[in-house]
């Protein structure tokens, strides 16, 4: 039996892919790509691939390529749910690009894909405002990027964010475990709130278990849970690259999933151990309240959150002062929250929080 014939009219816009609102949308989001453009960066907006001039890597002796990709996780429901989209672009070139520059790596472009249940124009180029504006700050350009619409995969209202990211650093600038010593000190970079890890607990405490309204007005935090929730991450990587200009810098660390003490570990070599004395800041009072309501205990807290630490740089004692000052001139809240010490019998490699963080 032959298969029963399309019906009349059938077409790619029945089939829920609306190809002119996607031309919409890139028309609404020209002008925000345009602002992050860079020198290197050849043609612009709706060619098949992004064009970044290499022969700007020959000002490098031996130039090494980083590259990273990420996302934003569950913290796009919150965006969809509170009808903000401006803001999670940030977040989005933060997870790449505070990556990237974690091994001294100058962020050069970003790419970003957009997946929605349906093409809303407006909406559209609100996402990929805040994606350019977070390009701006972490000096990258935009250089390419794609919106897919899947209709019966997702909701009309549901979208979901992903970028790739590429940066440049010279091969004997290079940071990492291999330059740690015993000695050196921790200058830790205060967040900005929760950044954009440990959503699926933050969002099952506050909205599931306590039920507290996004519109609601919490005065622990001073402010609509909504708008905390949604604050954008921090964007370190210019910041970063100061500091690795004005002093001797060893390694960065991106606090990221699985917090403070795990992200840190990644870049401490075998014999070495990172002591971070909590009682030198005071988290935002989000993250007692999410402790708090959830009865979830500190160790799952702080293996899941950032506790008010974005970034952390280790750096000589004898950069200490320099490193805080640029920072402070940068206007980044950071301080010295411990050192590097010789690996003794009670730890292995890597790092551990003492004492209790400050009222």
């Amino acid at each position: 039996m032959s298969d029963s014939p399309a019906t009349p009219g059938t077409s790619y816009a029945s089939a829920g892919v609306d190809i002119e609102a996607g031309d919409r949308a890139v028309e609404l989001m020209k002008e925000w790509v345009k602002k992050t453009r860079r020198p290197e960066v050849l043609g612009g907006i709706g060619g098949f691939a992004g064009l970044f001039d290499a022969s700007a890597l020959a000002r490098y002796r031996r130039p090494l390529l980083a590259s990273a990709t990420d996302g934003v996780g569950t913290k796009v429901d919150l965006a969809r749910r509170l009808g903000v989209y401006d803001t999670i672009g940030r977040d989005l070139v933060a997870m790449v690009m505070d990556d990237i520059v974690v091994c001294g790596a100058e962020p050069l472009f970003m790419t970003d894909y957009i997946c929605v249940g349906k093409v809303h124009p407006e909406r559209v180029a609100a996402i990929v405002k805040g994606i350019a504006e977070g390009c701006v700050l972490a000096g990258c350009a935009l250089v390419g990027g794609e919106t897919a619409e899947h209709p019966g995969l997702l909701g009309p209202d549901d979208f979901d964010v992903a970028g790739a990211g590429t940066g440049a650093v010279e091969a004997d600038e290079l940071l990492g475990p291999e330059r740690v010593r015993s000695g050196d000190v921790l200058i830790a970079m205060g967040s900005s709130g929760l950044h954009s890890n440990g959503y699926s607990l933050v969002r099952h405490v506050l909205l599931d278990v306590a039920g507290l309204p996004l519109e609601g007005h919490v005065e622990e935090l001073g402010r609509p849970l909504g708008e905390e929730l949604l604050e954008p991450t921090r964007i370190y990587s210019l910041d970063c690259l100061a500091l690795t200009r004005a002093t001797e810098v060893h390694a960065f660390s991106h606090v990221t999933g699985g917090g403070l003490a795990a992200n840190l570990a990644r870049v401490i070599p075998e014999g070495l151990h990172a002591a971070v004395d909590r009682s030198t800041w005071t988290p935002a009072p989000v993250f007692g309240l999410v402790g708090r309501l959830g009865e979830v205990e500190q160790a799952e807290l702080e293996k899941t959150l950032n506790m008010g630490v974005g970034m952390i740089a280790v750096v000589p004692q004898s950069g200490a002062d320099a490193a805080l000052a640029t920072l402070a001139e940068r206007g980044v809240p950071a301080w010295v929250a411990g050192e590097i010490v010789a690996r003794d019998t009670t730890h292995t490699s890597g790092a551990a929080l003492t004492g209790g963080y400050a009222a």
